[in-house]
């Protein structure tokens, strides 16, 4: 929320107390892994509960929404990015991403 390359309209979709807001359980690697990486700085440790506080909820991972990303097509192939999108799709689900690849699968993006 504090990152300035956020849009003005993500940023009031996050900040709008009527929407609902979920995050992949998968987004939780992906910080650590990027964290140890040096490609983003360190998160809270106590990011579960913060999130839980914000009254976000951790989208988990189902068989249904893996087995779906393994069957999505070409041209992505970050595997965290397709179950994302899977997961996106399933739930019917708006992703707030800069990434373009997210709108190719026909998944609502906001940024």
């Amino acid at each position: 929320m504090d990152d300035r390359r956020l849009s003005r309209a993500a940023g009031a979709a996050l900040d709008d107390g009527t929407n609902q807001l979920f995050v992949s359980v998968v987004t939780g690697y992906e910080i650590v892994y990027k964290q140890q990486s040096g490609r983003l700085p360190s998160a809270p440790d106590d990011l579960t509960r913060r999130l839980q506080q914000a009254g976000v909820f951790v989208l988990p991972l189902s068989l249904d929404h893996a087995l779906a990303a393994a069957a999505l097509p070409g041209p992505h192939r970050d595997p965290w990015d397709r179950i994302m999108i899977a997961q996106a799709s399933a739930e019917r689900l708006t992703v707030v991403s800069v990434d373009p690849q997210f709108a190719r699968y026909g998944v609502p993006v906001l940024w």
